[in-house]
C-alpha cells in the first residue's frame, strides 16, 4: 500500500480559486470496493448505519436496472428494452470501511414516462423517514453515444420503516416537483438533486432545514446531461413527509445583494446558479466536515465537458458557508480515470476532519459493447463498476 499524490493543476478557465485554506488532498492507498452496482449516495441514519440508493447492476443477488445497463443487457441479449425500471435501496452496516456489511432492500418500480429511465438521487434518512429521489433521463443518442439528455426530478418517495416499504411520491416525470421539462429540446436545472451531507441524522444542519445541490443547464441554451452541465444549483427545505413533495415548501438561491449576501426566494424562476461555468460543470455532491468547519463539494464531469463514455475528472472544492464563495482543494483529473457520483461519506471523516473517504463508482465503459478501451486500468487502484470507497487525507497551507 503506497500513498498516491494525483497532479493538482487548475483546470483551464476554471471560475474559481485555488483555496488558500486546504492545499489538496493524498490518497492513502487504502481503498475497498463492495457490489456490482453503481449510484451509491449513503445518509447517515440516527441507528447509526448507512442507507444508500443503488441502481443498474446487482446487489446480493438482486439486480436492477434504470437505463443505461438496460439497454446493454438488451444489447447482449441478458435483457429487454421493456425490462421494466427499477431502482434498488441497501443499507451498509459498520464502522470500518475496509469491512462493510451491504444488506440489500429489494427494489422499486418507477415509470419514467415521458422520458426513457429512471435514477434515483437525493437521499436522505432523518427522524426515522427516508426521503428517496428519483430523476429522469431521455436516450436521445443511442446508448453508447452522448446518450442521457437530463431530465426533470420527479420526487421523492418515503419509507417510515428503514427502507422495507414505501409511499410512492404524488409526482410524476410528467408532473415533476418542479414543473421542469425536458420535452422538444427544452432544459432543466433541477434535474437530479442531492442531499447536503450533514452528518448523522442531520445533526450539523445550521437551521434544522435540509440543503441540496443539483446540476443542470444555465439558460435555454445550456446543456446537461447525467453527468454534465453549466450550472450547479442550491435548494432548501424543511423535510417532512408533508413538506417533501410541496415545491412551496422550498427556497431557491437566488443570488447576492449589494453587500453580497446571500438572497433566498420561493419562486423557482427567481433561482441563479450557485457556480456556472458552460459546460464544464457536472454531477455534484457537498458534505460537510464538522471538525474542519468547512463544506466539501465534488462536481465529476467527463474531460471533455460533454461526452458521456470515456475519462471524467473530479473537482474538489471547499467553502465555510454552504453558499461560498468556493474555492478549489483539488483537480482530479482523469481520477478512475472514469469515476462518477463521487461523495464524501459523513460517516467516514476522522474525528480530526484530516482524513475521510471518497464513494464512488468507476469505468462503466467497459460494460458497454464497442465503446473505447480507455477505461481498463483502474486509476487509482480500486476504481471500478462497483461501490468504491477511497481513502484520502486533506492537507492545509
Amino acid at each position: 500500500m503506497s500513498e498516491i499524490r494525483w497532479p493538482n493543476e487548475s483546470p483551464a478557465g476554471a471560475p474559481f480559486t485555488k483555496s488558500t485554506t486546504l492545499a489538496g488532498i493524498m490518497f492513502t492507498g487504502r481503498h475497498a470496493t463492495y457490489t456490482d452496482a453503481d449510484t451509491w449516495y449513503p445518509s447517515w441514519a440516527s441507528d447509526g448505519h448507512l442507507y444508500s440508493p443503488w441502481t443498474d447492476g446487482v446487489v446480493n443477488g438482486v439486480r436492477c436496472f434504470s437505463l443505461s445497463q438496460r439497454l446493454v443487457g438488451a444489447q447482449q441479449g441478458k435483457t429487454t428494452e421493456d425490462t421494466p425500471e427499477t431502482t434498488g435501496q441497501a443499507k451498509i452496516v459498520g464502522d470500518d470501511p475496509l469491512r462493510l456489511e451491504i444488506h440489500q432492500l429489494g427494489t422499486s418500480y418507477g415509470d419514467p414516462s415521458p422520458y426513457k429511465g429512471r435514477y434515483p438521487c437525493g437521499s436522505l434518512v432523518l427522524d426515522g423517514v427516508w426521503y428517496y429521489g428519483t430523476y429522469t433521463l431521455d436516450d436521445l443518442h443511442g446508448a453508447c453515444g452522448n446518450w442521457c439528455t437530463l431530465g426533470p426530478f420527479v420526487g421523492f418517495r418515503h419509507s417510515l420503516d428503514f427502507g422495507r416499504t414505501w409511499i410512492d411520491t404524488p409526482r410524476t416525470p410528467a408532473s415533476p416537483l418542479f414543473g421542469e421539462s425536458a420535452q422538444g429540446g427544452g432544459r432543466v436545472k433541477i434535474g437530479a438533486p442531492h442531499f447536503v451531507d450533514y452528518g448523522r441524522n442531520m445533526q450539523h444542519s445550521p437551521d434544522g432545514k435540509a440543503y441540496l445541490v443539483a446540476h443542470g443547464a444555465n439558460g435555454p441554451d445550456g446543456w446537461a446531461n447525467w453527468v454534465a452541465g453549466d450550472a450547479v444549483y442550491l435548494l432548501r427545505v424543511t423535510p417532512s413527509v408533508s413538506t417533501i413533495n410541496d415545491p412551496a415548501a422550498y427556497e431557491f438561491f437566488s443570488g447576492r445583494d449589494a453587500e453580497g449576501r446571500p438572497l433566498w426566494s420561493r419562486d423557482f424562476a427567481a433561482m441563479q446558479p450557485l457556480l456556472a461555468w458552460h459546460r464544464q460543470l457536472g454531477s455534484v455532491t457537498v458534505t460537510y466536515n464538522a471538525p474542519l468547519d468547512r463544506y466539501l463539494m465534488c462536481v465529476s464531469r467527463p474531460v471533455d465537458g460533454f461526452s458521456s463514455l470515456g475519462a471524467y475528472d473530479t473537482i474538489i472544492l471547499e467553502s465555510s458557508t454552504i453558499t461560498g464563495p468556493w474555492s478549489l482543494v483539488h483537480y482530479l483529473h482523469a481520477f478512475g480515470p472514469e469515476a462518477y457520483f463521487v461523495n464524501i461519506p459523513s460517516k467516514f471523516i476522522s474525528a480530526d476532519g484530516r482524513t475521510a473517504w471518497l464513494c464512488y463508482s468507476a469505468n462503466f465503459a467497459q460494460l458497454v459493447p464497442g465503446a473505447a478501451p480507455s477505461t481498463e486500468d483502474s486509476a487509482p487502484p480500486g476504481s471500478q463498476y462497483s461501490l468504491c470507497l477511497q481513502e484520502f487525507a486533506i492537507e492545509t497551507e
